[in-house]
């Protein structure tokens, strides 16, 4: 493990405090016994920037947002709080808030293709005016929801029965009289039975509107679709709040949030005969402080950052990130497991983490050299290479992620055979 670079990176910021894990909150319940439905099982997870909402998708195309609600017994904002040391004795508490049906199932008829409804990612955006914005994908369509409360409006406060209303042009029905038809003046109609009372109405009360309740509705406000030829890998937010990007094997698109009818296409690494291809897109990523670069890794295990200054189609590369094997070390699967599967920028823009198959690796954009830290996540399963091949196992992806302090990372492993989200916290130091 080299972590020469880390220690400088900690040592700017200071030692990071050691972690106190305890168990939080479960949400969905599950009989003994019973089996879990392949819909249910969780594809996607995010949290929005503040912490105080979290995002799932499911595999059967459905997005559930949960609210933090320990924060309301403090005045001020958590965020705040920290930063004047206030004591936080209460854990983080989650309710469930509201949920949505995202994605259905599709089927393309030219390709002769099912399209799956499983959420593949979602992505928090600004959020305005009490708002929660957000975009979720499958496999081809990009979606932009919109989360708002409601009122539920009710016309009320009238000294009339509304089932026997009367005046231009609507017909009014009554059970109580067999009377025929009488027209009024104004061309409609009473039908029936309806007639003034003796003397007349002493007062006639305007309706007014009233407010009874308040609903959360999700809206969809974009659809973003027929922009990939393969399946969507990954999005990403710019930090100017209006553009993101997605991308699929091949291309990386750019998107205006406003506009669904029309995407960019910034990155092609499509060759003119497709038996040149020697390697595919994995995943992309904003800089999360200069809207105009970003990253995206490969399955050669490279990692290309681009400056969208330079040219409309970035096909040339402003650095290139990738660390060079020992001739002597080479074996069949050393391209397999060196293809990076997930890359995140830490807060500060200036360090990228990126997920291999063995290894979890830390790199400085101003260090095109060699990762500054290297974590090997699965040296245990090395000798059983050959094994992982056969069952295809060797061809598991692994998100990762960093703390917001930038002094933890996190990532994905095995564990009794199943594959599981584990938290593996390492500190740089």
């Amino acid at each position: 493990m080299s972590n020469g670079g880390a220690k400088a990176a900690v040592a700017s910021v200071g030692a990071p405090q050691p972690l106190d894990w305890k168990f939080s909150q479960v949400f969905g319940e599950r009989t003994a016994g019973e089996e879990v439905q392949e819909v249910d099982i969780i594809s996607a997870i995010e949290f929005d920037g503040t912490g105080d909402h979290l995002a799932t998708g499911d595999r059967g195309g459905r997005v559930v947002l949960f609210e933090r609600t320990d924060t309301r017994d403090y005045a001020g904002h958590w965020r705040d709080l920290e930063k004047m040391d206030y004591p936080m004795n209460r854990h983080p508490e989650f309710r469930y808030k509201t949920e949505f049906q995202s994605h259905e199932p599709e089927f393309d008829y030219l390709k002769s293709l099912e399209i799956e409804e499983k959420i593949n990612k979602i992505r928090w955006c600004q959020s305005a005016n009490g708002a929660l914005f957000l975009l979720s994908t499958n496999d081809k369509t990009i979606k932009f929801w919109k989360v708002q409360e409601k009122k539920v409006k009710k016309v009320c406060d009238m000294n009339m029965d509304s089932s026997k209303a009367m005046g231009n042009g609507p017909i009014v029905d009554s059970s109580i009289s067999t009377s025929s038809k009488q027209f009024i003046e104004n061309g409609g109609y009473i039908r029936n039975d309806f007639s003034f009372p003796t003397g007349g109405f002493p007062s006639l009360r305007l309706p007014v509107v009233t407010s009874l309740e308040t609903n959360l509705m999700a809206r969809c406000r974009r659809i973003y679709a027929h922009a990939h030829d393969y399946h969507i890998n990954s999005i990403s937010n710019n930090s100017d709040g209006e553009t993101f990007i997605s991308a699929d094997d091949l291309r990386i698109n750019l998107w205006n949030l406003e506009i669904s009818n029309q995407s960019f296409n910034i990155v092609d690494v499509k060759p003119a005969n497709m038996e040149d291809l020697t390697e595919v897109i994995t995943s992309a990523e904003f800089h999360p402080k200069h809207c105009n670069m970003l990253a995206y890794s490969s399955s050669k295990g490279s990692i290309r950052l681009i400056d969208m200054r330079q040219s409309a189609l970035c096909d040339t590369h402003s650095k290139l990130f990738e660390e060079q094997d020992d001739p002597g070390t080479r074996s069949f699967f050393t391209e397999i497991i060196a293809s990076i599967s997930d890359i995140k920028f830490a807060n500060d823009g200036r360090h990228i983490l990126s997920r291999d198959y063995m290894t979890l690796k830390l790199w400085d954009i101003n260090m095109d050299s060699g990762p500054v830290a290297t974590f090997q996540v699965h040296e245990h399963l090395r000798p059983k290479l050959c094994d992982l091949y056969e069952n295809d196992s060797i061809f598991d992806k692994f998100e990762c992620c960093l703390s917001g302090d930038g002094l933890r990372v996190a990532t994905g492993s095995y564990r009794y055979g199943l594959y599981i989200l584990m938290a593996l916290f390492i500190l740089l130091n």
